[in-house]
């Protein structure tokens, strides 16, 4: 009676797996398929569930109506060059929070943890201010450098380092002559890579995938990164829903590229390094 109810629940978890796997990759079936057919096949009723033949014609629309190479080649330098600097602020930082006592470290890092409940669209009136008094307003600038280190990224390598790396590693290290970035470099980072595999990760897509920051200071269309220079496929008084859904599958393939490069990584590591206090 028991294994039978047990073999029961399992189908019906199954089930709800299934049916959850199903609601989640339609919104993304359902680009590709608007991304093949015309805006009036999408309108018609039944509604069109199967791929077109409009592909080609979509994207050679898309290609005509925005500068995509150009918006795409921004958004790979903001990506890689944020991505870059957050793996190595955060990973010192990281690591210096774990494995080394200073003044004021738990209560900096209470602080550093409170600013992750702060929602990002209440500072932006201010960021932007700050832009401007800078005379960053128009460049890559203001993409970049206020996103160079974050909480998160701080946190999570934080907790990664105290069990990742061992206190007696560092102390032998330290005998050695290495001083404080030394260890860093050639002691924490070997052992902090699958974190930073991670973080790298998670880092990229959020920076490919900004949008209102970007629309707020960028104000050249030569600067445009991808996510706003594909907004502007949205007309005025009629929108041509199959090229926006185009150009919004063109912005999204390098994305699916990379999470599947790194699946293994962020999987595996999604859920690693214990959060000790």
């Amino acid at each position: 009676m028991i294994q039978h109810e047990s073999r029961w629940l399992r189908v019906i978890v199954e089930i709800a797996l299934l049916l959850g796997l199903i609601i989640s990759i339609f919104p993304f079936y359902w680009m590709i398929v608007m991304a093949t057919n015309t805006t009036s096949d999408i309108y018609r009723v039944p509604p069109k569930l199967i791929f077109g033949s409009q592909l080609l014609t979509n994207i050679a629309h898309v290609l005509q109506s925005i500068d995509f190479y150009r918006s795409f080649l921004n958004t790979v330098l903001v990506a890689g060059s944020v991505t870059l600097l957050v793996l190595f602020f955060c990973s010192l930082a990281g690591f210096t929070f774990a494995k080394f006592e200073f003044p004021g470290k738990n209560t900096l890092f209470v602080v550093l943890i409170g600013t992750m409940i702060l929602p990002s669209a209440g500072s932006l009136v201010a960021s932007f201010v700050i832009m401007s008094n800078l005379h960053w307003i128009g460049t890559f600038l203001p993409l970049i450098v206020p996103t160079m280190v974050t909480a998160f990224g701080i946190f999570w390598l934080r907790q990664y380092s105290l069990g990742a790396i061992p206190n007696e590693l560092i102390d032998a290290a330290k005998i050695d002559g290495a001083g404080h970035f030394r260890v860093y470099w050639n002691v924490a980072l070997p052992a902090l890579r699958p974190a930073l595999g991670f973080l790298g990760i998670f880092t990229f897509i959020g920076s490919w995938n900004d949008y209102l920051w970007p629309l707020i200071v960028l104000n050249d269309p030569k600067m445009f990164t991808l996510q706003v220079a594909v907004a502007n496929l949205n007309g005025v008084y009629n929108t041509d829903y199959s090229m926006v859904m185009t150009g919004t599958l063109l912005a999204t393939i390098p994305l699916i590229i990379i999470f599947f490069l790194g699946t293994r990584q962020f999987i595996a590591n999604i859920s690693a390094g214990a959060i000790k206090f």
